[in-house]
Formats: structure tokens, C-alpha cells, sequence
């Protein structure tokens, strides 16, 4: 498994990590139900502190995308659509930010939405769900 985790970048490690998962899920690389290599095997595999890793999974699991299952190990979660309501309110606080950021950049309503429209097809190509 490859994530492209730089530690020069301002972002901490951990974060990358977790975004970079994030993203693997979403894009079908990592199906619902695999296994995740253990946090022992994730750090060896990308030169990362055992403890950097850890931090990753824990907030993995604290936001629902990964399952720890005691003696049997690390599996990305089956994402239902039972929590759709906190999706949806999870959701709004991002695309505000994306919305003032827009306002900032002296984008118009016309300008965000073909970037939205764009950003979707493109992530649909991708393999994006």
C-alpha cells in the first residue's frame, strides 16, 4: 500500500496519513470490509514512527472510516446511510469554509458552481463513489 506522505510539508504527518486514506476509501482502493495492515506494518512500509501511525487510526476510527476489532485486527468500515443527518451537518461546516474562501477569491455563485460541477467529474473519473 502507497500513500504519498511527505514530512516536509506543512500538514502534519498524521493528518497526511489520514487524508491520504481517506481518499483510498473514496476512491474504492480501499473496499469496505479489507483489512489494514497493522500500525507495526503501516510504519514500516512508509519509514513512519509506530506512534504516528497509531495517531492516524485513532482518528480513522474516531471519524467512522476504519473498525478496530480486538485479536482480529484493523478493516475499513462499512460507511451506512443511517448516519446521513451527521454526514450532512459534518458536510456543511466544509463547504462553508470552501464558500468564504470562494468569497475571498472574488469568485461568483456561476464560478463555484462549475468548479463544484468540475471537481465531481473529475473525482467520478477517478473512481470516486
Amino acid at each position: 500500500m502507497w500513500f504519498d506522505i511527505d514530512p516536509r510539508l506543512s500538514t502534519p504527518v498524521y493528518q497526511q496519513l489520514v487524508d491520504e486514506i481517506k481518499e483510498a476509501v473514496a476512491l474504492g482502493i480501499l473496499a469496505a470490509g479489507e483489512r489494514m495492515p497493522t500500525v507495526r506494518e503501516m510504519a514500516t512500509e512508509l519509514s513512519l514512527n509506530p506512534n504516528t501511525v497509531a495517531k492516524a487510526y485513532q482518528r480513522l476510527e474516531q471519524e467512522g472510516i476504519i473498525v478496530t476489532m480486538r485479536s482480529r485486527g484493523t478493516f475499513v468500515a462499512d460507511r451506512s446511510r443511517a448516519d446521513l443527518n451527521l454526514a450532512r451537518k459534518k458536510l456543511n461546516v466544509q463547504i462553508e469554509k470552501v464558500l468564504v474562501e470562494a468569497y475571498h477569491l472574488g469568485l461568483n455563485r456561476a464560478e463555484i458552481e462549475q468548479l463544484f460541477a468540475e471537481s465531481l467529474d473529475t473525482f467520478g473519473n477517478r473512481g470516486g463513489k
